[in-house]
């Protein structure tokens, strides 16, 4: 057995956090882990944060899960056991601390917690803090911290046998892939659902300790908790309340100060009494300055702080601090009732403004958490930034993501719908569960609050929706009768029409919580004329991508169309010999039943057959890109009816066959680009309905907008044969249409429309330009030409430029190349006959200039087929 690692390296910390403040230490202990397998003696390094998985695979003891079927291979690991360990010193200026803790920001997830031999806590709920007073047990010198934790597969599996009744099945369980047959107990186990697979994701059922573990010492008095609430916000102020929670280890009394962006702005004592506290501190900030949704404005943050020393201002040491970073904003989620009765709105209206949701569903970018490193953080959401979003859907069956996550959002403008951690299960209803359930939330309502961005509590993702929609209701009445079906039915309600709601209500008061996503209401299914839609009529159903313009919702919160990644992405999980879609390694890589078929079925609706896998790859990003941007330009030409347009999804947690726009290496897709047209803040979007042409121009803008309005029929050797143009003016927050008129006469006589195109810009009285390009067949009809395309390289500011000009029409530009790290302006993009398009290549380094020249490719969809 291998001796215990000592901490030394705490001991300068220790004495230097004491000498800084006499009352108050923290020290966190995540270093020099050991882990083993409970059934052997080896012990291994190990990293905290992180999981077992991880830890197995810095130690040679598994090959990278992602690799080919490695996946299959590697299900053993949470069937077992796992224990985790390390040494740690304290001195006796700790010990003498009137109170000595230990706080868990995580543990994943059943888990003993052993103190120098002591039990100090069981843990069994991954989302939970988790917090021991440890005085009376920690020694001067070295102590042992260890943490036992317990298969989740058979805690699961004896929860399930205790059962006396079934569950519906939920269908992402992937529990075959798992090795335990039909057996699902995801819904046992408050763990993220998507580490027992999904449709997009693989089965790694983690354990671990996956947040900072911290060893806590104090005297006096400790301030655990700042809530900001915001009471009013006009122009000439905002009124604060301050809501402390302060824990005292007997009665005192204490200077309370506060501050607004380092200046004092209160100073008065406190009477504490011994045990925790509540204290409402009021505050004024003159002049307030708002925090805008991306887009509309800036994104002012306030930085609040509280701090309490000894009785007389100024004097004595510090004894705690706590702050909090806030935006002064007002969101509300509007539900009117039509005028003609017919069902009621749902959109935000943020600081008095309705504002129209760009954005996306996100989901954890990782299967193994402890590797989303802070640059993976910032890339995910300045793409969403850049992409022009303003909202994401932190999805229900992943995570309530890091502090980092809600901090990047609240400084990027990316307003959160935030999901509760339920996803497309039936769960228990026991007493010990809500209880389980009610801490977990209050945890994170707590932990989350402060941030502006947080715009919108949801208690499921489509839970409701299974029980309705879904038949499960239904099919348990049959099989297991109508009393079974009432008792789940009632733990459906019990946790998201009582627990959830009421701590939302205590602990973010004013802040709006709905109940399921997609419902019309608390209980009511999905109807498409009252609260959010989830459609995927596209895909499953293999309706045309038209059906997106034409089918109307309120807020349309899930749609979209799968992808494979790039081949830079499929090489690093897949031999050349498994390039192929129905390839055994290729079909484990799509979790989707219908998958690749669906891909194919709808990719020879609209395009030739690709010659080569390679090209596959490319033509299925057009084809996702080009399907979806139907839907993203129709959802907001439908506004103010539909208000909202959060595809799935942006990112994804391995390499894989997948919605997502930016893969798991960051690469963005073809959506990802054409994304950032479709929701910049004026869309000009032309459409053919049978025979008729329009044109639609929508505002997001918060002003009237001047510009002129441009119409160009050309064919693809850029031959003008139509021009329109007219001066408009575009009110502010508006869907209208500014063009309309029939094929026949918009066509010159005896001119065919399969060498034809309009092109459609708006030039803006500022100097912007907005374009579109309507093409008048499916693709795989169009006669393109070879567009003679040429290109070079130039240097401008550190940066390489390519000026890429083409001769004919070049549809779907694609540039790649093998170098990683490689980032274009723009992509997948059309280049009109004779222009030349300016493309800025971002890259962390650029070697030989040669080299990289000499493998960029270029192509354009001629080239998929020919």
């Amino acid at each position: 057995m291998k001796t215990y690692a000592w901490l030394f390296l705490f001991i300068p910390l220790i004495q230097y956090s004491c000498r800084k403040a006499d009352h108050m230490t923290e020290i966190r202990l995540n270093d020099k882990w050991e882990f083993r397998n409970v059934t052997e003696e080896e012990w291994m390094p190990a990293s905290v944060p992180g999981c077992v998985h991880t830890d197995l695979l810095a130690n040679g003891k598994i090959e990278d899960p992602f690799w080919r079927l490695n996946e299959h291979k590697q299900q053993w690991i949470d069937k077992t056991d796992w224990e985790y360990r390390c040494v740690f010193r304290v001195d006796r200026e700790i010990l003498d601390r009137q109170k000595v803790e230990l706080f868990f920001r995580g543990l994943d997830t059943y888990a003993d917690v052993y103190l120098n031999d002591s039990l100090i806590l069981k843990a069994d709920n991954m989302f939970r803090e988790w917090l021991a007073q440890v005085k009376g047990l920690l020694k001067p010198g070295s102590n042992e911290l260890r943490i036992y934790f317990h298969s989740p597969i058979k805690v699961g599996l004896e929860k399930l046998g205790q059962l006396d009744y079934k569950f519906p099945d939920p269908p992402n369980d992937l529990s075959e892939i798992g090795g335990i047959g039909d057996r699902k107990v995801s819904m046992f186990t408050r763990k993220a659902g998507y580490h027992f697979g999904w449709d997009w994701g693989p089965r790694f059922v983690t354990s671990g300790v996956w947040k900072d573990v911290i060893l806590r010492a104090w005297n006096e008095a400790r301030i655990d908790n700042l809530f900001v609430r915001q009471d009013s916000l006009g122009r000439e102020s905002a009124e604060l309340t301050a809501v402390l929670e302060i824990r005292a280890t007997g009665e005192c009394t204490l200077n309370l100060r506060g501050s607004v962006n380092g200046r004092e702005v209160s100073s008065r004592p406190v009477k504490l009494l011994a045990g925790r506290n509540r204290i409402e501190e009021k505050i004024s900030i003159r002049d307030p300055e708002r925090w805008w949704p991306n887009g509309l404005g800036a994104q002012t943050l306030y930085d609040i702080g509280f701090s309490l020393s000894g009785e007389s201002p100024g004097k004595g040491p510090e004894i705690s601090r706590k702050s909090a970073r806030i935006g002064l904003r007002t969101v509300e989620v509007v539900q009117e009732p039509d005028r003609h009765g017919k069902g009621k709105s749902f959109f935000f209206r943020v600081n008095g403004v309705p504002v129209f949701m760009k954005g996306a569903n996100y989901i954890p970018q990782d299967a193994f958490l402890n590797r989303v490193t802070p640059e993976r953080y910032e890339h995910i959401l300045q793409s969403a930034a850049d992409a022009n979003m303003n909202m994401l859907r932190v999805w229900g069956g992943g995570i309530y993501e890091k502090d980092l996550f809600y901090d990047l959002c609240d400084e990027k403008g990316i307003l959160v719908w935030q999901d509760f951690m339920f996803a497309c299960s039936m769960y228990p209803g026991d007493s010990a569960f809500l209880e389980n359930v009610r801490q977990e939330a209050v945890d994170n309502v707590k932990r989350l609050r402060n941030h502006p961005c947080i715009a919108l509590w949801c208690g499921n993702n489509e839970c409701l929706s299974a029980w309705y929609d879904w038949g499960w209701k239904k099919r348990t009445e049959q099989t297991q009768g109508k009393e079974v079906a009432d008792r789940i039915w009632k733990a459906y309600t019990d946790n998201y029409h009582g627990v959830l709601p009421e701590v939302v209500g205590k602990y973010d008061p004013g802040s709006f919580y709905w109940s399921s996503s997609p419902s019309a209401g608390t209980g009511i299914p999905e109807n498409r004329i009252s609260g959010d839609v989830h459609y995927w009529g596209v895909w499953w159903g293999k309706e045309p991508f038209s059906t997106y313009r034409t089918l109307k919702c309120r807020f349309m919160s899930e749609y979209g169309f799968q992808s494979f990644p790039e081949l830079n992405t499929i090489r690093k999980f897949a031999l050349e010999e498994d390039w192929d879609i129905y390839s055994e390694v290729m079909k484990s890589h799509q979790r989707s039943s219908i998958g690749n078929g669906t891909i194919e079925y709808y990719m020879l609706q609209d395009y030739r057959r690709p010659k080569d896998f390679k090209m596959f790859l490319y033509v299925g990003q057009v084809l996702q890109a080009e399907g979806t941007r139907v839907a993203m330009e129709g959802h907001r030409k439908n506004k103010p009816y539909c208000m909202g347009s959060l595809f799935w999804q942006i990112d994804d947690c391995w390499p894989v066959a997948s919605w997502s726009t930016i893969d798991y290496y960051g690469n963005w897709k073809a959506q990802q680009y054409f994304a950032r047209k479709a929701y910049r803040d004026l869309l000009i979007s032309p459409q053919m309905d049978g025979d008729t042409v329009s044109v639609w121009i929508v505002s997001d803008r918060l002003g009237a907008t001047g510009a002129k309005m441009n119409l160009r029929l050309m064919d693809f050797s850029g031959n003008i044969l139509r021009e329109k143009s007219s001066e408009i003016d575009v009110p502010a927050n508006s869907s209208g249409k500014y063009f309309e008129t029939s094929l026949g006469a918009l066509l010159p006589q005896g001119t065919g429309t399969d060498t034809l195109l309009l092109y459609c810009t708006l030039q803006t009285s500022g100097g912007q330009q907005y374009d579109n390009i309507l093409y008048f067949r499916p693709v795989k009809d169009l006669q393109l030409p070879r567009p003679g395309l040429s290109w070079n390289l130039e240097t401008e500011d550190g940066d390489l430029k390519l000026l890429l000009h083409t001769e004919k029409l070049a549809k779907n530009v694609y540039l790649s190349t093998p170098e990683p790290g490689i980032f274009f302006s723009d992509n997948y993009f059309d280049v009109l006959p004779g222009d030349t398009t300016e493309i800025r290549i971002r890259t962390g380094r650029i070697g030989d200039r040669k080299v990289f020249e000499s493998g960029l490719s270029v192509v354009s969809l001629v080239d998929s087929y020919e």
